[in-house]
């Protein structure tokens, strides 16, 4: 099993990941001409956003690639904020606290900006994985050979998890204090390394230089996925950006922004009102 993998890494087809490819059709007969390629989500709140500026807070081209398939018309602007909270902090509070400090950065950046107008929506995001027999957030490698002993880590261990984080801000309609409506998630996957895993591979694996930018060394979308033996999870919580969680996010932060001829002890607005009263 172990040399079947290798031999992955001598033939990597690139041309089977293209997501440019059209649809198939049903009957193979009919495979010809191509159907045109789907349309996007007819929902209320993705249609009214694809008339106003999104803001995606982060260069990432995996979370780009994943937010793409809402249709939203996504301005990527990254984050300036310094990743900077201790990795003492438990890995929920620290994914959620770095992401809510990238969303800040670029609210408080855009918010005011004429030549563009404010934006409808900012969303950011953060990923950890976790070592979990240490608990300790495991960063990008900083070289080869420490990418070499992060890996045969996660290997040993088996077991580890991710977590990403999402913050959504947007404006509010009643321009109401403190002017913004945010809401904010973290998803939380499993991973499985496999055990024969062998160090020749892991050194080759390395020396593609695919998980090099990457939290933990690997990345489950590409080459990356010969290491894993299965998740328990969102899948693309693991490449960085759950799609299902980031649209109820982000109809929840439109819903709650959406204020202008609401009270204001509507439950959408503070949704302590209805735990109070309970």
């Amino acid at each position: 099993m172990s040399d079947s993998k290798t031999n992955l890494l001598a033939h990597m087809d690139e041309s089977t990941t293209n997501l440019a490819d059209p649809p198939p059709a049903y009957d193979p007969r009919t495979s010809k001409p191509a159907l045109p390629r789907p349309p996007p989500l007819s929902l209320a709140v993705l249609n009214d956003l694809r008339t106003k500026r999104v803001i995606l807070a982060s260069s990432s081209p995996r979370r780009r690639q994943i937010i793409a398939h809402l249709g939203l018309p996504i301005e990527v602007i990254p984050s300036n904020a310094e990743e900077d909270l201790p990795k003492t902090l438990a890995p929920f509070e620290y994914v959620l606290g770095t992401a809510t400090k990238k969303a800040e950065a670029v609210y408080e950046q855009e918010i005011n900006n004429e030549a563009h107008g404010e934006p409808a929506l900012i969303l950011a995001a953060d990923t950890v994985v976790v070592d979990t027999a240490s608990g300790s957030i495991l960063e990008k490698p900083r070289s080869e050979a420490h990418h070499v002993a992060m890996l045969r880590s996660l290997r040993d261990a088996r077991d580890h998890k991710v977590f990403t984080a999402l913050v959504a801000m947007a404006p509010l309609a009643s321009a109401r204090q403190p002017g913004y409506a945010m809401e904010s998630t973290v998803e939380e996957t499993a991973v499985r390394f496999d055990g024969e895993v062998t160090d020749d591979l892991i050194l080759a694996y390395v020396r593609t230089r695919e998980g090099a930018d990457k939290a933990g060394g690997y990345g489950l979308q590409g080459l990356g996925s010969i290491l894993v033996e299965k998740i328990d999870g969102s899948y693309d919580n693991v490449v960085g950006l759950p799609l299902k969680a980031t649209l109820k996010l982000i109809e929840d932060v439109m819903a709650r922004a959406d204020d202008e001829d609401r009270l204001l002890n509507d439950p959408v607005l503070d949704p302590s009102e209805d735990e109070d009263e309970e």
